[in-house]
């Protein structure tokens, strides 16, 4: 009998920075860890995007027969 007054009066104590009982914290920490997530997400896209951009390269050889007024032999 005693060890199942023990268990209730373990599960009777609050801790105060567990998110799970207070609701207002549980929001704002997921608001943050998704705010936070997107900002990454986007921020990594962008980073890989300037880092993969187009290389202008006027060395290209193009054949003559591809121009807009193409040169026939």
């Amino acid at each position: 009998m005693d060890t199942q007054h023990n268990n209730q009066d373990i599960q009777d104590v609050e801790n105060p920075y567990d998110i799970e009982l207070n609701k207002p914290t549980k929001s704002r920490f997921l608001f943050l860890l998704s705010f936070f997530g997107f900002f990454i997400f986007a921020w990594a896209g962008c980073y890989n995007l300037w880092e993969h951009k187009f290389q202008k390269n006027d060395d290209v050889k193009v054949p003559d027969n591809t121009l807009y007024e193409p040169k026939y032999k």
